[in-house]
């Protein structure tokens, strides 16, 4: 999965041994706070895959041009900014830069230390003339202060005197190059691939404020199209008992502080530079000038070194409410805590924006947040550090206009939240893949939901999630109909796309009805219990949305009459109403070199077959365990298991917790390793352009909810664990309803620590415990759940016929003389 000489194994740091600058090590070596990112380009600035600085929400704006247009559709595009650049830290010696392709290199390493938040490199750099020169740089995104960043660079010459210059720079890289690059900063691709950022010709950040104050360098811009403002302003600071000199230069694109220093062998020159970054969607850039000057003053006043211990402390909080232990496993417990160390860069300052699905480490997904913040992010945010999840929660209360006008221009009542964005406008211009997955209201929904049970925050609920819940609930209404058979009447959902994007605009996708159902009861439960609890709140809730006193009857109403399809034929819950007429694709006899296969296939051969790009059911038989049976979710795993292609990344870690749950154990730990290394392996062939989030944070789930057997249905916590055979023990801490625990897992017991808090009840394979400060509940296990061998395989649907009596085959779709040869239905 990773190159171990390269990387060697350490249970809290990540160390390239070897100098690269691939795009895959500037992802690994990215380091952000939810806000601002900056990307692991070496200070040098030269070569890069991207050189990258990101601040979550700043976005251009452009229209989207259909090659056929029609009502509806998505008009304006929006891509993440590529911000100012100010790692540049360049060496020379003897007027000599550094460049790594032709200097020689000693005792180098590079090191992102998860404990203090700090990316550092060292090494030894051997001269032509014989002089060795020590460099040594760190590199940090402040947590606790959201706009500012600290890089320091630490140069000895060893062994002689030497001339030593430091040209610190700022770079506009999104229109402008340097004195290495002539032409904007784009990203290098292979081909084709939707899953990269749209790239602009034009200018974009229009320059309004720049200036020089002694050391001090400030530049500002106004995006072109979207009318946002950035500003940076950077302090720099020489310490070192050689002589030196400093001079400067400012342009609209470059700002440059430069030091020339007659070093003395053995006479360190440290330069620390401290920068701070302001956007707004509002604001002139002149008065986030003067922010960016205020962080930086506030920040001279504490000192850097305090920046540095502030930055450990807040991480030890971090990981004391975080960090998932498992025990004599060195690899897998180094790849774990990378993978919620980038969560915390991705979540922990969004504040008030989303949670971007690359975070801010790179320009995938042109920086838009999607559903996967709230069934793969939020999840360990609300378990673990609550704040961060209600601040994601209230990203989606700020996109309640847009989504009202979204469902409004769609037909529909209530809101229809945006499948891609930054600004709360539907940006993807495919609507079969993008606006037709209507399950992300319900996603919103149910992340809502779980919040609040794990919570208790019955005051965000009451004041601002509630209007989520209602206007939701309201788009399932309209979006639904009304079918009546023999007297029995149905509630169906039609013209949808569920989580499975290799099969779009179906009716009464199992997924989409399964969350509906849920998002509809759970609205109907939250304004009841509002109106009889806390008028005043119902009240508002009333005068904020118009709420009609009869809404929760019909929302209940249409909850339980809601269609969930199911195959008797097959004894398996079809994944729309006419999947199982479809060929099914022969995934085992697929070539490697057309896999992922919407790289190789047009989506209308993918839309014709059985076969998924991410699990769609399964998904379902997770996130609503409660209303499946142990039955039904084996037989549903083992049927589209095989179909499963995992060309999505959020693939891998559902699959891991089903199939620890029905008892394909080691299977279970296969898919939780893919996951646990999709960044660290570059397993997708895309790490370059940033974290998986997404992933990143499934892990945690595939942790504590597949190997931990957590669960939370109804707000009952429940625990029935699937510890991999040769793990020791798996420990783990939790938030719940303002207790903190610790739970850990062996094969013989499951322990429940209460930290702090009150006590807490909970089932353990359904008998009822209760632990408390000072008494723990030990619960002897008497074994780690069923064991399956294998893994489910398409042969053993060999011959099964479907509900008209044909039977299923498997074929691969190939084209001999340009005519598409498919399976063939048999009779």
């Amino acid at each position: 999965m990773i190159n171990r000489d390269r990387f060697p194994v350490d249970p809290w740091r990540l160390t390239e041994t070897r100098y690269s600058e691939d795009g895959v090590s500037e992802t690994l070596f990215a380091v952000g706070n939810g806000y601002l990112g900056l990307r692991g380009n070496h200070i040098e600035g030269r070569g890069a895959h991207e050189h990258g600085t990101f601040i979550n929400g700043l976005h251009e704006t452009w229209r989207i041009r259909h090659a056929e247009q029609a009502y509806g559709f998505a008009e304006v595009g929006q891509t993440i900014v590529n911000a100012p650049d100010a790692k540049v830290m360049r060496v020379y010696v003897d007027d000599e830069p550094i460049s790594f392709d032709e200097a020689e290199v000693r005792e180098y390493a590079r090191t992102l230390d998860m404990r203090r938040g700090v990316l550092e490199r060292s090494f030894v750099w051997a001269t032509p003339s014989g002089k060795r020169i020590r460099i040594r740089d760190e590199r940090l995104v402040s947590f606790e202060e959201r706009h500012l960043a600290v890089l320091r660079l630490e140069v000895t010459v060893e062994n002689a005197d030497a001339p030593v210059t430091v040209s610190c720079q700022l770079l506009n890289r999104q229109d402008g190059g340097d004195v290495y690059a002539g032409t904007p900063t784009v990203a290098k691709s292979a081909g084709f691939d939707p899953r990269k950022t749209e790239k602009i010709t034009e200018r974009v950040l229009e320059p309004v404020e720049y200036w020089q104050d002694g050391l001090r360098s400030a530049l500002s811009y106004q995006v072109a199209n979207s009318g946002m403002t950035v500003a940076l302003v950077a302090d720099h600071v020489i310490a070192t008992d050689n002589e030196y000199s400093a001079r400067t230069l400012i342009e609209p694109d470059i700002a440059k502080n430069v030091f020339r220093v007659q070093a003395k062998a053995g006479i360190p020159i440290t330069i620390t530079k401290l920068v701070s970054y302001h956007t707004s969607r509002g604001v002139p850039a002149s008065e986030l000038v003067d922010r960016c000057r205020r962080s930086l003053d506030r920040a001279a006043v504490e000192g850097i070194d305090a920046q540095f211990d502030r930055q450990s402390a807040w991480l030890a909080a971090f990981w004391e409410r975080s960090d998932v232990i498992i025990e004599g496993h060195g690899d897998l417990q180094q790849a774990v805590r990378w993978c919620l160390f980038q969560v915390a860069q991705a979540a922990a300052r969004a504040d008030g924006a989303g949670v971007p699905a690359k975070g801010v480490s790179g320009s995938g997904y042109s920086g838009h947040y999607f559903w996967d913040t709230e069934i793969y992010v939020l999840p360990f945010l609300t378990y673990t550090s609550p704040q961060w999840a209600r601040n994601a929660l209230r990203a989606r209360v700020l996109m309640l206009p847009a989504a009202r006008r979204r469902a409004a221009q769609l037909n529909e009542a209530g809101a229809l939240f945006p499948w891609r964005t930054i600004n709360g406008e539907e940006a993807s211009a495919y609507y079969a893949a993008g606006t037709a997955q209507y399950h992300i209201n319900a996603d919103v929904s149910f992340a809502l939901g779980k919040y609040v049970r794990a919570t208790g925050d019955e005051e965000f609920l009451r004041r601002q999630g509630v209007d989520i819940a209602v206007e939701t609930a309201r788009l399932w209404a309209t979006l639904g109909f009304w079918r009546g058979v023999n007297g029995d009447a149905t509630f169906h959902i039609h013209g949808v796309t569920g989580p499975d994007e290799y099969t779009t605009v179906v009716n009464d996708n199992l997924f989409t009805n399964v969350m509906a159902r849920f998002n509809l009861r759970f609205a109907a439960r939250v304004v009841r219990e509002i109106q009889q609890d806390d008028p005043q709140a119902y009240a508002g809730i009333v005068e904020r949305t118009g709420l009609d006193a009869g809404e929760a009857d019909a929302w209940d109403r249409a909850a339980e009459a809601m269609f969930i399809p199911f195959s008797e034929g097959l004894g398996i819950h079809p994944q729309d109403s006419l999947f199982l007429e479809r060929e099914v694709w022969d995934l085992e006899n697929t070539p490697n070199d057309q896999r992922p296969l919407l790289l190789h296939f047009h989506p209308l051969v993918i839309y014709r077959f059985q076969v998924l790009k991410q699990a769609d059911v399964v998904l379902a038989l997770f996130l609503q365990g409660n209303h499946f049976t142990p039955e039904e979710k084996r037989a549903d795993f083992d049927y589209y298991d095989p179909l499963t292609t995992g060309d999505s990344t959020l693939s891998a870690v559902v699959q891991s917790v089903l199939a620890a749950e029905v008892g394909y154990q080691d299977l279970a730990l296969e898919y939780f390793t893919q996951s646990l290394f999709v960044d660290l392996g570059d397993l997708h062939h895309n790490a370059s352009d940033g974290v998986h989030v997404a992933s990143a944070g499934g892990v945690w789930t595939a942790l504590v909810s597949g190997f931990g057997g957590m669960r939370d249905h109804g707000g009952e916590l429940s625990f029935d664990p699937r510890l991999p055979a040769d793990w020791p023990s798996l420990s783990f801490p939790l938030q719940w309803q303002r207790s903190a625990l610790q739970i850990t897992v062996t094969r013989e017991e499951l322990r429940v620590h209460v930290r702090s808090g009150e006590p807490v009840t909970f089932t353990v394979r359904g008998a009822e415990y209760w632990a408390a400060v000072g008494t723990d509940a030990v619960i002897a296990l008497e074994n780690q759940g069923p064991v399956l061998p294998d893994r489910p395989r398409l042969g053993q649907f060999e011959g099964a016929r479907r509900e008209d009596g044909t039977r299923i085959s498997a074929s691969v779709p190939i084209v001999t003389n340009a005519i598409p040869l498919i399976g063939a239905y048999e009779d």
